[in-house]
C-alpha cells in the first residue's frame, strides 16, 4: 500500500536541500537516511534520502543525486511516497494510519447505523471523519475520544456518542432575550 509521506517544497541553499512539508506522525520512519520514495510525478523518482535535519522547525532533506538548487528547485511540490505493508501499526496504541479508517461502519453504541467514513481531513486542531449518510448526505464527525468511544478493525466499525445535534436535530437552542421580553411585559 503507498501512501504520501511529504511533499516537497523550495530549495534551500546552494547544495541541492530541500523543506519538505511531512504529511506522516513517523517522519523519522518514513523519512530517515536510506529510505527509498516512490514519487508523483513517477518521473521525478524513486529518490532515496541521504540524510535530513530540522532547521528553523523546518525538516530539510538531502536527496542522492540531487546536488544544486535548480536540481532541487525541480523536486518542488513533488509528493514523496512510502510503500507501507498494509497490515503495520502505528506504534502507539490509539493511533491509526487513514487507510485504516478508511470505509469503517459509523455507528452508535446500540447499533444504530450513520454511514460509512469516505474521508478523513487533518486540521490543525483536530482531525474530522467525513461521514457519508445512507441517503448520500454527509456529516463530519470530530475523531476526538469524547465523541468516537472505539475503533473496532476486526469489525470494521467506528462507535461514536455525538452530542446531542451533531447528526440530527435533537440540540436544544436556549434564548435568553425570550425570557427577558417576557419579564419586560410582565413589568410594565
Amino acid at each position: 500500500m503507498q501512501l504520501v509521506v511529504a511533499r516537497i517544497g523550495r530549495a534551500h541553499g546552494i547544495k541541492g536541500e530541500v523543506t519538505v512539508e511531512v504529511r506522516t506522525d513517523e517522519p523519522e520512519l518514513r523519512l530517515g537516511p536510506g529510505a527509498v520514495l516512490l514519487t508523483d510525478p513517477a518521473s521525478a523518482g524513486p529518490l532515496t534520502i541521504e540524510s535530513g535535519k530540522v532547521h528553523s522547525g523546518k525538516l530539510l532533506l538531502r536527496l542522492e543525486g540531487v546536488r544544486d538548487r535548480n536540481a532541487a528547485e525541480a523536486l518542488r511540490n513533488t509528493l514523496l511516497i512510502a510503500e507501507v505493508d498494509p497490515e503495520e501499526m502505528p506504534e502507539e496504541e490509539d493511533e491509526y494510519y487513514d487507510h485504516q479508517l478508511m470505509d469503517l461502519d459509523v455507528v452508535l453504541a446500540d447499533g444504530t447505523e450513520i454511514g460509512r467514513i469516505t474521508e478523513i481531513s487533518h486540521l490543525p486542531s483536530q482531525d474530522l471523519f467525513i461521514v457519508e449518510r445512507p441517503d448520500g448526505t454527509e456529516l463530519m464527525i470530530p475523531f476526538v475520544s469524547s465523541i468516537v468511544t472505539e475503533i473496532d478493525l476486526e469489525e470494521q466499525r467506528a462507535v461514536i456518542d455525538p452530542p446531542p445535534g451533531l447528526i440530527d436535530d435533537r440540540a436544544v437552542i436556549v434564548s435568553s432575550r425570550e425570557d427577558s421580553e417576557g419579564s419586560e411585559e410582565a413589568g410594565e
